[in-house]
């Protein structure tokens, strides 16, 4: 056999971003519709008026969640969640959802009928419409797969490369509650299976919880930035880490980043419950993932608008790429950051 013919990449060795890459150089856009393809946290279609707004995201039992603490109600919910959070990425307003699943003979009908009671909660919540989809069987378990369609205005589209030097950075809600609540939960598992007597002990970790088990798309600060008169320059939703998603807006606008390390919003139960885990807070913050808040820049201008804003935190700047993307610590020290969220494909992983 030819040496290039017995040549194998683990797709370990590319990671999630690497193969997505590896799979976008092989490809050339031939539409001039198609105005944002791969790269950004939707994909942009120009639709006359409007752009539309197409996303897709996949969920797979013991990758995403695990049934033996998640309900199926909530990870229908999560599931329209995550794709809403995306739309909202690219400052639209999403408007109809396709949902695919696949299913192992393990799971009944009364099984998918909580699934979908919790999709169609989500579907109320945003104002969207279930249009169609498709269903399979499945010998890995449950895997959910949602197609998110919106819109926005042409002069209202955020995307991840336009931040300017000196935009100041920002970001919704608080970080790091998910892990934590991750953590509780893992713990509750393995307590469990030692004892399946002992009942969980989950009253005083109830918001960390909720925020990995049903987190919210921010659509409500989508609809204040609006209302502002905000267009952020950058945006994207932080699903991997916010580390990792300075990473990509760094990289697509080319710049570099100062975040300030007493600005990262932190919840007082994430700061406990971390304690208890000593595990240190800013690193749930910048590495933990699934907060699914938003992480966007607005111009230096638009800094009164929002300052009072009990939702919207200022975290940082843009800067020129040279002096690289950092954490000013409380001390004043700079300490380059490394993203450290959520791996795919690494043997062993799971979320």
């Amino acid at each position: 056999m030819p040496e290039e013919q017995s040549k194998r990449t683990e797709i370990s060795q590319l990671g999630e971003f690497g193969l997505i890459k590896h799979i976008q150089k092989q490809f050339k856009t031939i539409h001039s519709s198609t105005t944002v393809g791969i790269g950004d946290d939707a994909a942009v279609i120009d639709a006359g008026e409007k752009y539309m707004l197409l996303t897709t995201d996949m969920l797979t039992e013991g990758i995403h969640f695990d049934l033996a603490y998640t309900p199926l109600q909530h990870l229908g919910y999560k599931a329209v969640a995550v794709n809403i959070s995306d739309i909202a990425a690219m400052n639209g307003i999403p408007k109809q959802i396709t949902v695919s699943i696949g299913l192992s003979n393990r799971f009944s009908v009364e099984a998918v009928d909580a699934l979908y009671e919790g999709i169609r909660f989500a579907c109320e919540n945003f104002k969207v419409d279930l249009i169609g989809g498709d269903t399979t069987a499945s010998q890995a378990g449950l895997v959910i797969s949602i197609t998110a369609v919106g819109e926005v205005e042409k002069n209202l589209l955020a995307r991840r490369n336009g931040a300017k030097s000196k935009d100041i950075v920002c970001v919704s809600g608080d970080l790091g509650a998910a892990y934590m609540g991750l953590q509780v939960l893992e713990r509750e598992k393995i307590t469990f299976k030692e004892n399946p007597q002992m009942q969980p002990q989950l009253q005083s970790y109830d918001y960390i919880v909720r925020r990995l088990l049903r987190p919210e798309a921010r659509m409500d600060i989508i609809h204040e930035l609006r209302d502002l008169q905000i267009v952020p320059t950058s945006m994207i939703d932080i699903s991997d880490g916010l580390a990792s998603e300075i990473f990509h807006l760094c990289e697509q606008s080319a710049l570099g980043m100062n975040i300030y390390e007493e600005n990262l919003p932190i919840d007082e139960s994430t700061y406990s419950t971390a304690a208890e885990f000593k595990i240190d807070p800013n690193t749930c913050a910048l590495n933990g993932g699934e907060d699914y808040e938003l992480l966007f820049t607005i111009a230096q201008d638009d800094f009164e608008k929002i300052k009072n804003h009990r939702d919207i935190h200022v975290i940082g700047y843009m800067q020129e790429a040279d002096k690289g993307i950092n954490l000013i610590t409380r001390s004043q020290q700079a300490v380059p950051i490394q993203a450290q969220g959520w791996v795919h494909f690494n043997t062993g992983d799971a979320s």
